[in-house]
């Protein structure tokens, strides 16, 4: 790993490490004045209804802070982030951190001095949900450490154009020919946080039941389904479909005006990614780099991120002049 990316690496894993051990040593610290089940889960009065042992605690907390942080930072490391898209990555890993930090210091430390039932489970225990607030403060304090550690740090720059396809490229295409153009637009990551999704959905399930498992269930085979979504352009105009039939997105050939391909960053131009809606602007944004940008009726733009853009736009603008050569 080059020593920029080490740097950044470590930038990005440091606030789910410090939080990890925050936890442990916490745990080592009052482990002879805690129950041996831990209250660990709460209804919206407070009171506990969940229990997990001090070494399971201690092992989930792991599990979840170092899977967290690992994908975090992969995300920021091999991903394409430029300017304040990169600052902004790296501030929200440290505001999440700092919540989930706070949240489950919080938790130990209400289990402290707690009685003990027949069974070792804590009583007694309550988590006030003034707790979430206090930790959405600690997350936009971490949040704005980690924007300014990342401002005093060499921020990455966006690489020039490589100029694979000039704006009004054209594919020369004989009399009648028909033709298309496919590819996958998808992203190493994505199927990364759907797996994690369904992971927790399912631990959630034997955990705490159906009623908290279903929401990361359905959320991660939402994504897991649009991952890899499929881009096809031909005289229709442009089709975006997923491995289910629905959802799918296509914008009419008599509604685009003009396709070029450029680089595209999706969280400084359209705040995010998946399918995002932006004033004069719109698009299905799975990762940063390259994409078609066609211009639509009315001066609104639509871009998608995928691979060989350039030939997309070029294959569309063709196709745009034959509709308006038949018309």
């Amino acid at each position: 790993m080059k020593r920029k990316n080490l740097g950044r690496a470590t930038l990005v894993a440091l606030p789910f490490l410090l939080a990890l051990v925050t936890d442990l040593v916490l745990l080592a610290v009052f482990r002879d004045r805690l129950p041996g089940q831990l209250a660990s889960h709460f209804r919206a009065d407070g009171r506990a209804d969940g229990y997990v042992g001090q070494v399971w605690h201690a092992v989930a907390n792991a599990l979840l802070f170092a899977v967290t942080g690992a994908l975090w930072t992969l995300t920021v490391v091999r991903g394409k982030f430029y300017g304040w898209a990169y600052r902004w990555l790296v501030a929200g890993g440290y505001a999440f951190a700092g919540f989930l930090g706070w949240v489950m210091a919080a938790v130990l430390l209400a289990n402290v001095d707690a009685g003990e039932n027949a069974q070792g489970e804590a009583q007694g225990v309550s988590f006030p949900m003034w707790q979430l607030a206090v930790a959405l403060g600690v997350a936009v304090l971490a949040g704005g450490l980690g924007m300014v550690l990342a401002a005093l740090g060499p921020v990455p720059k966006q690489p020039a154009a490589t100029g694979r396809a000039g704006e009004g490229a054209r594919i020369a295409l004989a009399d009648g020919e028909v033709t298309g153009w496919a590819r996958s637009a998808g992203s190493w990551w994505l199927p990364l946080i759907a797996l994690a999704l369904v992971a927790g959905g399912v631990v959630l399930l034997f955990v705490s039941g159906w009623a908290a498992a279903i929401p990361l269930l359905l959320l991660g085979v939402l994504l897991a389904a649009f991952a890899r979504p499929y881009v096809v352009v031909d005289r229709r105009g442009i089709t975006i479909s997923g491995m289910l039939p629905w959802p799918r997105l296509r914008v009419p050939l008599d509604r685009i005006e003009a396709a070029t391909s450029r680089d595209i960053n999706p969280l400084a131009e359209y705040g995010g990614w998946g399918y995002r809606i932006r004033p004069g602007r719109s698009g299905v944004m799975i990762r940063s780099g390259e994409g078609i940008v066609a211009t639509l009726a009315g001066g609104r733009d639509f871009a998608v991120t995928v691979d060989d853009s350039a030939t997309g736009a070029a294959l569309l603008n063709t196709l745009i002049d034959q509709r308006r050569a038949e018309h």
